[in-house]
């Protein structure tokens, strides 16, 4: 053989090395990937009660239960807010307002996302969502000796968030960037609040504003729950900053029929009561907030 062809073969095999491992890389798990590899990867960040850390949380159930339903062996993969949808997706994305910007590339680490995951416009663009799991809204909550004072609720949830906002000019806020609770979701620097980007994990918010390193900050839902559980008489809720909200599991978008797969396994345990016992151990609460949500659930 000659120089040059050895040389030829030589290239032409690194090419379809790389094109095979790009493949690899690129290409999306669905059902039958996964009952093939006989583990399901649940990519989950320790938050509130839907994932602890320590095993257990209602996402973490669910997820187990689903690992059940299908058949295959549960494996909890930890993610954090700013890898979350490149270890999902292996797309690298930044949030511009309701649009995104891709990156780069990324190793695809999980099957799915679930740790109270908030549906929101810029993820839609990147993931597909199952049926909700969860409901949720953005709150202002404060701490208890804070001089702001709960609105009156009107029973209109555009003119209470109008009462919500127009009582943070000059008040010292914390939020938290990439998550659901970053202020450029809800144009919070336009009330004229002094908006304080927190640096800490999304469970120290509450103790923070308790502390003292701000007035007040906002939380979602399930956060302020256990907030005012675990810290009773140090915090208040002032009123609500978005519109009501849902939660879901995240899938790769070319996962259609693994999505699907869990949509038939949360109306059975919907149907069957195993949801509701899960959401009562871990948010006995939330049925008296959401009512409605969960009427249609059962």
């Amino acid at each position: 053989m000659s120089g040059k062809r050895r040389i030829c073969y030589v290239c032409l095999g690194g090419v379809w090395a790389f094109i095979l491992f790009f493949a690899s890389h690129a290409a999306a798990v669905d059902l039958q990937d996964i009952k093939a590899r006989g583990v399901l990867r649940h990519l989950g960040i320790p938050y509130a009660h839907f994932v602890s850390g320590d095993g257990d949380g209602m996402d973490v159930e669910l997820m187990r239960n689903f690992a059940g339903y299908l058949g295959v062996r549960y494996q909890y993969v930890e993610t954090d807010w700013d890898t979350v949808i490149a270890d999902l997706t292996g797309n690298k994305v930044k949030a511009v307002g309701d649009s995104v910007e891709i990156l780069g590339e990324s190793p695809m680490r999980g099957d799915l996302v679930a740790n109270g995951f908030t549906i929101l416009p810029w993820r839609k663009k990147v993931v597909d969502f199952s049926r909700p799991t969860f409901p949720s809204q953005i709150w202002l909550v404060a701490r208890a000796d804070s001089s702001l004072k709960p609105i009156k609720p009107t029973n209109r949830i555009t003119r209470d968030i109008e009462q919500t906002r127009a009582l943070l000019k000059n008040r010292k806020v914390l939020a938290l960037k990439k998550t659901c609770l970053d202020p450029d979701l809800y144009n919070l620097s336009e009330t004229g609040a002094n908006v304080t980007c927190f640096t800490g994990k999304l469970n120290e918010l509450a103790p923070a504003v308790i502390k003292g390193e701000a007035e007040a900050t906002i939380l979602d839902v399930p956060d302020a729950l256990i907030a005012l559980e675990k810290w009773p008489g140090k915090l208040k809720i002032i009123g609500p900053i978005s519109p009501r909200q849902e939660m879901a599991v995240a899938f790769p978008k070319e996962s259609v029929h693994l999505r699907e797969a869990f949509n038939r396994f949360l109306l059975q345990s919907q149907k069957d009561g195993t949801y509701e016992r899960i959401v009562r151990k871990y948010y006995p609460t939330a049925f008296a907030f959401f009512p409605e949500f969960f009427k249609k659930r059962q």
